[in-house]
């Protein structure tokens, strides 16, 4: 049984550093005999079986965040639902394999390659033979035609959330045969293989009117294993149905049931029985490997009372049984509650105990944010020093190793570990190093124990409100009332900076011999008359605690070196958008999918930024603020240029200025826990991977099914 999978291409990227000069690069990882890609750092965990031991038939039912707004994956409201079914009912030319790296789909292709350079680069694309859509039609050049059309960016009439590729080809007309589909392009592309995956339908891209609203809600016609029965958005669920016009190996499966189930509720989900598959927290991951093992005493308690001690016991006890009448009465209700609830959890226990755990990493990368546009660090030494504060590896390991997964920091902003353009090029900005980072910040004027201005009680603290790391605080957006929670010196890229000897920034090394003030390794930075702290800001929902127990410890070691900073809490509904997005943030952690196709993809989330017609700064998808010329330059040509090696070259050269600018910091790959029935097969945990939609089933009864690698709960 194949298990190569379709790793999601990012339809939307969701989630200025200048120098003078010709800048001197490292030498690349990859210079070697040795392939710097490496290999994943984590593999796909599905409970693989071969087709024969799958059942015939049954549901699965799958959890989801939300039923999408639409099923066109190029509208800008798209989300990972709507790849999810475009994944599993639409044709895709190319799919990920397990290293996240892109192959050809065979049940749709034949053969596609380049097969003219000059004067044009010319693709042949030769299609399966049985490959028709669910109406009976061939899939063809006009489908291809209709496609181009509506993304080229031609047409503003088309509500197209990006047009990348699309807008360098010049035609696409037949081949010899109805079966040949040649597109010609108007200037080279090295992310040809990005395209027409997946292809909609000519009935869906043909008209503006059909594209902008035509498959919001239904998709009539289709091509893959599955067809879209029904979307139920009064229940909170899609429905896909066995496709008895696919050509392929047939679905195991009669039905694949999309819910929608808040992250909070899946554990319940699970143990009521309407769920077979879900992602899942941390903490849902322990009940599950936890219900998994024998019961004894020395297991850890979990569940409503585990956190009472033997005195509370005795204490309650003592209560309820006690003279006072009205404090006896109130706490036998409480005990009361107490064992319901404890009883309730049990049964859910024992529910579980027909689930496990199946992990991997996710196809993206949590980072740290820096906004560059103004401030502290729109200087970038300030940046920097902030970098060299991290202890990467640290964070990684509070964040994966309690999970069992690799512990490893991710050395690339463009590629994971096993994808063919991955280096660690994190060298070109170097690792943790204290004095290294004082010295930087020192370089830029930031000293200790200068004077700082007290502030008029209206003026928020430097970069916004909320918890400062010395333990003062100023206030949550969410409730203000409660109170919670350019670059004078630039470094040559893809060097590590030194700081200067004594005497390079006025104010940064006082004369020598000079008496250090009283307690000046605790007092703060400060620059003209101003404390060096940075807003920090988090999203408040409770998914989010590990994004918060990870600025907790970055918090902590940008102290070490004097940086303040003030957690600001906000709501998850107005974190990018009214944070990240529009730039009201100093310090922020989200995460970025990882993508087979750099060259394209990426270039928007590193663009420079540059000022639009009304003034205002057009960043793309740069929510840093941060980039450069250089930059941008290798993307363009590491996108024109057809020839592989090169391309990948001038990708980890982008990368490495990137490092070296500073504008984000990539800290670790997320982890990807998913519960799934024990006798689900063929779909769990994907890692770089993404579904056989046609393979996933259950196993016949008189299959035992196989320990993979989270059998153990890990």
């Amino acid at each position: 049984m194949s298990q190569h999978g379709v790793g999601p291409r990012a339809v939307t990227r969701s989630v200025a550093f200048l120098t003078a000069g010709v800048l001197a690069v490292p030498a690349l990882a990859g210079c070697g005999s040795e392939d710097p890609a490496g290999k994943p750092l984590a593999a796909p965990d599905i409970q693989p079986a071969a087709r024969d031991k799958i059942a015939d038939g049954g549901t699965l039912r799958w959890a989801v965040d939300s039923v999408p707004d639409t099923l066109n994956t190029f509208q800008s409201d798209a989300d990972a639902t709507t790849t999810r079914v475009a994944q599993a009912v639409l044709p895709s030319m190319f799919r990920m394999d397990a290293s996240g790296r892109p192959e050809r789909h065979p049940a749709y292709l034949e053969s596609a390659k380049v097969v003219e350079t000059e004067p044009k680069q010319v693709v042949l694309y030769k299609l399966d033979q049985q490959a028709v859509w669910s109406d009976g039609r061939e899939i063809g050049a006009a489908d291809f035609a209709a496609q181009w059309r509506a993304l080229s960016g031609k047409d503003t009439a088309y509500w197209t959330a990006r047009n990348a590729g699309y807008d360098r080809i010049q035609k696409i007309e037949r081949g010899d045969s109805a079966l040949e589909v040649r597109v010609t392009f108007s200037r080279p592309y090295a992310d040809w293989r990005s395209l027409f995956s997946p292809l909609y339908p000519k009935e869906v891209m043909g008209t503006p009117d059909s594209f902008n609203d035509g498959a919001r809600r239904k998709l009539k016609v289709t091509a893959g294993p599955f067809t879209v029965k029904k979307v139920d958005t009064e229940n909170d669920r899609i429905t896909l149905a066995r496709n008895p016009r696919w050509w392929g190996e047939p679905a195991k499966l009669s039905a694949i049931e999309l819910r929608t189930v808040p992250r909070d509720k899946r554990a319940a989900e699970l143990a009521a029985g309407t769920l077979d598959l879900a992602e899942i927290d941390p903490a849902a991951a322990r009940r599950i490997t936890l219900a998994a093992r024998p019961h004894s005493s020395s297991s850890p308690l979990m569940g409503p009372g585990a956190d009472r001690s033997a005195a509370d016991a005795l204490h309650s006890w003592a209560v309820a049984n006690g003279s006072d009448e009205d404090a006896a009465d109130e706490e036998t209700v409480a005990r009361k509650k107490l064992r319901k609830a404890a009883a309730k959890y049990a049964r859910q226990r024992q529910a579980l105990r027909g689930f496990e755990v199946r992990k991997s990493l996710e196809p993206a990368f949590t980072q740290l944010a820096l906004n560059g546009a103004e401030g502290p660090l729109a200087d970038e030494r300030v940046r920097r020093a902030v970098a060299r504060a991290l202890d990467r590896e640290e964070l990684a390991e509070a964040v994966l190793k309690p999970l069992g997964l690799p512990a490893v920091p991710v050395g690339s902003h463009l590629a994971l570990s096993g994808q063919a353009a991955y280096a660690d090029n994190s060298g070109a900005l170097g690792g943790q190093d204290t004095e290294e980072a004082q010295a930087l910040l020192a370089d830029a004027g930031w000293v200790r124990g200068g004077p700082v201005k007290k502030k008029e009680k209206e003026e928020k603290a430097a970069g916004g409100e909320g918890e400062r790391a010395d333990g003062s605080s100023g206030a949550d957006e969410d409730d203000k009332a409660q109170g919670q929670d350019p670059a004078g010196h630039l470094a040559q890229d893809g060097k590590q900076y030194k700081h200067p000897h004594p005497g390079g920034a006025p104010g940064a090394y006082a004369p020598q011999g000079t008496a250090a003030p009283a307690n000046q390794e605790a007092a703060p930075l400060a620059k003209n008359g101003k404390a060096l702290t940075l807003r920090f800001v988090l999203p408040s929902g409770p998914g989010s605690q590990t994004l918060r127990t990870v600025a907790d410890r970055i918090t902590r070691m940008l102290q070490r070196v004097g940086i303040g900073t003030e957690i600001s809490k906000v709501s998850d509904e107005s974190y990018f958008k009214d944070h990240i997005a529009s730039g009201q943030y100093d310090l922020a952690l989200y995460s970025w999918p990882a993508t087979a196709y750099p060259a394209t993809d990426a270039r928007p989330v590193y663009a420079k930024p540059v000022p639009a017609a009304d003034g205002s700064l057009s960043v793309e998808q740069n929510y840093t603020r941060v980039g450069t010329d250089q930059v941008d330059q290798l993307f363009d040509e590491a996108a024109a240029t057809l020839d592989e090696g090169k391309s990948r070259s001038l990708i980890r050269k982008a990368d490495s200025r990137i490092w070296a600018a500073a504008g984000s910091i990539p800290l670790f790959q997320r982890p990807q826990l998913l519960a799934a029935r024990k006798n689900l097969a063929n779909t769990g945990a994907f890692g770089l991977a993404t579904p056989v939609y046609e393979d996933m089933g259950f196993l016949k009864k008189s299959t035992k099914p196989a320990p993979g690698p989270s059998a153990s709960g890990g």
